[in-house]
């Protein structure tokens, strides 16, 4: 079928007026129109993408961003949305992986939307922790009681065996007594894993005072947040701290300092919030 291009940019543009006034179903259909005009134009299924979202229609959403990929493999407003679908149906490594294959085509192409990027990689770390650290809880919680069942068969067991009264006694106190100390060590545990502990100030950026997920290095050795610094010198090109001329060339990743950050979020999921 042969593509009309022009009646596509037209549905497009209907379908971004319809979109920007809250009518999402209305901006679906005309992105749908519009793919039906030229479905080698793989800013229509991103534009789709972002309709559906707005709908809820993640699995939909989903397979327009994979259609373009397939028509345009670095593009980062794919990759981004795909991220945000997957982590609506708590997809969470599938999501953090798309999040970050994002955050470097931003950071390679000085994408404007840096920030927004950044901060769906965070959310996705964040996510993830939660549901790990609910899943560990509820191990944790089956392991206790069926440690304790355990016990207190064997405790029923050796009780049944004693042939007075007394030592029937003696017996169930001796093992309610290591019941107790079991459930004890398990609360024990259980506190120490849920205590927060305090960001370092190491990990933290001076300018959005977030945790840092992409730390770069000025040429005074101070780190930031790549989203942060960058969106400072779009409006005042100097240097937050020495306020001499600084360039987003002048930038180096701080490698050491991402690995440290991606470490401490890995297990402090809870510190994107901070």
């Amino acid at each position: 079928m042969p593509q009309d291009v022009d009646k596509a940019a037209k549905l497009k543009e209907d379908g971004n007026h319809h979109f920007q006034a809250g009518d999402y179903i209305g901006a679906e259909s005309l992105y749908s129109k519009a793919i039906i005009a030229d479905d080698t134009n793989p800013l229509l299924y991103t534009n789709r993408a972002m309709a559906r979202i707005r709908l809820e229609l993640y699995d939909s959403a989903i397979s327009d961003c994979q259609a373009c990929l397939k028509l345009s493999h670095g593009n980062m407003k794919a990759y981004f949305y795909l991220s945000q679908c997957q982590l609506a149906i708590r997809d969470y490594d599938a999501a953090l992986d798309n999040a970050l294959h994002a955050h470097r085509l931003c950071v390679e192409t000085n994408d404007r939307s840096l920030g927004p990027v950044t901060n769906q990689v965070l959310r996705c770390k964040k996510e993830r922790w939660e549901e790990r650290e609910k899943r560990r809880t509820r191990e944790a919680q089956d392991l206790e009681n069926e440690a304790v069942a355990l016990m207190e068969r064997e405790r029923d067991d050796v009780v049944n065996s004693c042939t007075t009264a007394l030592d029937k006694k003696l017996v169930a106190e001796e093992w309610d007594q290591k019941i107790s100390i079991l459930r004890e060590t398990f609360e024990k545990s259980r506190a120490a894993s849920e205590q927060r502990r305090k960001v370092p100030d190491w990990a933290i950026d001076d300018i959005s005072f977030g945790i840092m997920v992409d730390p770069v290095i000025t040429k005074t050795g101070k780190s930031y947040e790549r989203a942060s610094i960058m969106e400072h010198l779009r409006r005042h090109p100097i240097d937050p701290l020495t306020r001499e001329p600084l360039y987003p060339s002048e930038l180096r990743s701080n490698l050491q300092l991402r690995e440290a950050c991606q470490e401490f979020l890995d297990q402090n999921g809870w510190a994107v919030d901070w």
